[in-house]
């Protein structure tokens, strides 16, 4: 059973910036939860400030208890800004920040679907998206069997096609196979939903650990 958080007197915010589109989640877990999604394209560096004072009222900054941010893959710069915000905001308030991928984010937003028609899906998850210069960003997470928790079984790692379809054939186990294209930002409830569950299990990092995860070096050298 989930904790609520300090019985419910405080939350939890989201940011996801790794695409064109902000998304931002807020909640107590206790019934409390809502999030939103603007396609700021290249606005997000000066658009998120604002959107963020907007967003979080009727609550203060003071009514948080931790950060977490989509930490990549996705584009460089949105994912920067994204991390470098959720470190200041950890830092000035001094509270945890949990970065969390972005795949595992895309395979989390499939946990009621699978959880209610368990028959149909497999429980282990490969999810790959498409990367710079003909590369794919792949990974393989599994749901807990009653889907309360995700664990990586292949964490994200940036693959030839080649040797990502060579990981996939060989790999030991049933799974099904998703592509994170579009629409990431609306995954931002999920980006919330995984870092409560390591709150829940007594994790507090520090926001100077949070860092982003590129995979690849923003241009070709």
């Amino acid at each position: 059973m989930i904790d609520k958080l300090q019985a419910s007197t405080k939350y939890g915010l989201a940011l996801h910036t790794t695409t064109p589109e902000l998304g931002l989640a807020m909640g107590n877990f206790d019934g409390e939860i809502r999030c939103d999604v603007w396609n700021l394209e290249r606005r997000v560096s000066s658009l998120l400030h604002q959107y963020l004072i907007e967003f979080i009222k009727p609550q203060t900054w003071a009514d948080l208890a931790f950060i977490a941010v989509a930490k990549g893959p996705g584009g460089f710069t949105g994912t920067r800004i994204g991390v470098v915000t959720a470190r200041t905001l950890g830092q000035q308030l001094d509270i945890p920040v949990f970065a969390i991928s972005t795949l595992a984010a895309v395979v989390w937003s499939e946990k009621v679907k699978r959880s209610i028609e368990k028959d149909i899906f497999a429980t282990t998850v490969a999810v790959q998206m498409p990367a710079q210069r003909g590369q794919v960003f792949g990974a393989i997470y599994q749901f807990t069997p009653d889907y309360s928790g995700l664990n990586i079984l292949l964490p994200d790692t940036v693959f030839a096609p080649e040797i990502w379809q060579e990981k996939l054939v060989n790999w030991h186990t049933e799974y099904d196979l998703i592509e994170a294209k579009s629409d990431l930002a609306a995954t931002v409830n999920s980006i919330l939903e995984l870092a409560y569950l390591d709150w829940c299990a007594g994790k507090r990092p520090n926001w100077s650990e949070a860092s982003p995860y590129y995979g690849q070096h923003p241009v070709n050298i």
